[in-house]
């Protein structure tokens, strides 16, 4: 018999399928996790909500999944039990959250009763504690949901889900299990949660782009540098309008590779100070004023703080504040600002803008050598790229040589550069591909090293299992270069036991729809590269790439030295 309460409800729904409906209303498909007794109940719900349990092998890979899912969906859900799975996960939310990527984290706990009467349950530290692990999260969430009550559980829900998008951070939803069947009013769900950002001060704003505008009238060599935050904050549309009204040329930081369409005319390269290529270099720091974008000053997407501009020549936009020079303009959304510059831009002065292309080096392309280089792979490889492919890089050698490939347009580029947590991509590389056959079947491609994939190599099983097709590289170099670049380069703890790559995905399961390939020339890579089966990526398909140990791009070279200097 129902209780007085669900009575008055007008269509009460279980709680658990309320917080799951409004998943898929964000455009969520699939859902990321590992299952655990606190967390079985609610899992139930799924198929009837429309979602896809993808079933992970661990929860570290589902965070990273999760990651890389949000990446090119726009927002991820992840599913973990309490304590044991969530502190496995806790790794990858951090990531997420210092690297803005908006993921729903539900935890399912013990009965609240048990809680509240301190019982010593499994998974509990034994002491009765059972805030302990929200608050290690509560530092990494941009947003905590605690569904104790039925009568604002709804509003948590909903307010989680809205804050975790607009602010593109990870939040934290705890679910007890007595609380995933208790009834709450479902007619909230024919009103759609709102996703828009709080509109700026009118006033200050116009206020504000007066000012924006009035230096780049008077700029006589401006430049456009966008990076991640534009990407996460979902200006690019904005970033596409600026760069055509302007005609200025534009650059990308490192975590900024793809929010721009590379194949524009007016597309200059990857800024990173001295890691740049010697003509983005100079043309943006001899540039008197850069409209910079959803800036992450960060070590690796500086190489090494490298950075040869100064404020005084920089106008910086974000989500939460506008700094001209140096005045800053706070509660002001990057958004409105900008869309209102380009309404009232009119006339600039621009520049030609240094060209940048695939194009292999004088030196390159007179060679013999038949070893695979950095210096030549990423060129050649970005000849090979498609558009709208979908591009994952380990933090590593490829993190940094896919600053030298010119992406087709449409390309999503997929990369840990601040958090730089070794093993996410090949995770991140499970929830990528997956996001993108929801979208269409875009192409997904991993470049992961040797010692990277040991960590989270279980992430080819999902892959396995939900018919997923990336192509995935293996960097075979004998270990973890980055490292030895480093500290430690003849070193025991940068080796690593060799592994039969190929036959990895067989050990998993792969049967007739896997094919994997060892190259070890650049013929062999080039011919590779020419076969339209391969390029098609009917199914997963992994190649061996074999690289000298002692090579690496020359981005990473000037990163390293400048992080063992900061070490000493």
């Amino acid at each position: 018999m129902a209780d007085i309460a669900t009575r008055e409800l007008r269509q009460p729904i279980d709680i658990a399928e309320y917080l799951f409906r409004r998943l898929r209303e964000v455009g969520i498909r699939s859902v990321h996790g590992v299952p655990g007794d606190y967390n079985l109940t609610a899992l139930d719900y799924l198929p009837n909500c429309g979602l896809h349990w993808v079933g992970n092998c661990n929860e570290l890979n589902a965070g990273y999944a999760a990651d890389g899912y949000a990446r090119v969906n726009g927002i991820a859900a992840l599913v973990t039990t309490f304590g044991v799975g969530e502190l496995s996960a806790i790794n990858a939310i951090a990531g997420a959250y210092s690297e803005y990527v908006p993921i729903v984290h539900i935890v399912g706990q013990p009965h609240t009763r048990s809680q509240k009467d301190g019982m010593l349950l499994h998974h509990t530290l034994g002491n009765g504690n059972y805030n302990v692990f929200a608050g290690m999260y509560a530092g990494i969430s941009t947003t905590m949901a605690r569904l104790d009550e039925t009568y604002d559980a709804a509003t948590l829900i909903d307010n989680a889900i809205r804050e975790c998008w607009i602010r593109s951070r990870p939040v934290y939803i705890t679910l007890p299990t007595d609380m995933v069947t208790r009834k709450i009013e479902g007619e909230r769900l024919k009103t759609p949660i709102d996703l828009s950002s709080p509109p700026n001060d009118p006033e200050k704003e116009d206020y504000v782009v007066d000012v924006v505008l009035k230096y780049l009238h008077a700029a006589k060599r401006p430049v456009i540098l966008v990076d991640a935050c534009a990407i996460r904050h979902r200006v690019l549309e904005e970033v596409h309008d600026l760069v055509e009204a302007s005609g200025l040329p534009t650059f990308v930081a490192p975590m900024g590779k793809g929010a721009v369409n590379e194949a524009h005319k007016f597309y200059g390269g990857v800024y990173a100070g001295t890691g740049s290529n010697p003509g983005v270099r100079d043309q943006v720091e001899s540039s008197d004023l850069i409209l910079s974008i959803g800036a992450i000053k960060s070590d690796f997407n500086t190489a090494g703080f490298s950075y040869h501009t100064g404020q005084l020549n920089t106008i910086d936009f974000h989500s939460t504040y506008v700094r001209v020079r140096y005045s800053e303009y706070p509660e002001i959304n990057m958004k409105g600002v900008l869309r209102k510059v380009i309404q009232g831009m009119g006339s600039i002065k621009s520049n030609p803008v240094h060209h940048i292309s695939n194009q292999l080096s004088e030196q390159e392309q007179g060679s013999r050598e038949q070893k695979i280089t950095h210096a030549w792979l990423w060129p050649t490889f970005g000849q090979w790229l498609q558009e709208n492919d979908v591009v994952i890089t380990e933090t590593g050698t490829a993190n940094f040589g896919i600053w030298d490939t010119r992406f087709p347009s449409g390309v999503t580029a997929i990369s840990q550069v601040l958090w730089g947590s070794i093993g996410y991509s090949v995770g991140a590389c499970q929830g990528a591909a997956l996001a993108a056959k929801e979208q269409g079947n875009r192409r997904t491609v991993l470049w992961v090293g040797d010692g990277s994939l040991q960590l989270t190599v279980q992430e080819l099983s999902p892959m396995i299992r939900n018919n997923l097709n990336p192509i995935i590289f293996v960097i075979c170099n004998e270990g973890y270069t980055i490292e030895r670049f480093i500290h430690g380069w003849d070193a025991s703890y940068n080796d690593i036991q060799t592994w039969d790559h190929q036959g990895l995905p067989v050990a998993f399961g792969a049967t007739d729809k896997y094919k994997g390939y060892k190259v070890t020339t650049r013929d062999e890579l080039t011919k590779l590269f020419a076969n339209q089966d391969f390029c098609s990526a009917p199914f997963l398909q992994l190649v061996e790439v074999h690289m000298p140990r002692e090579d690496a791009p020359a981005a990473l070279r000037i990163t390293a030295e400048a992080a063992a200097s900061r070490n000493k």
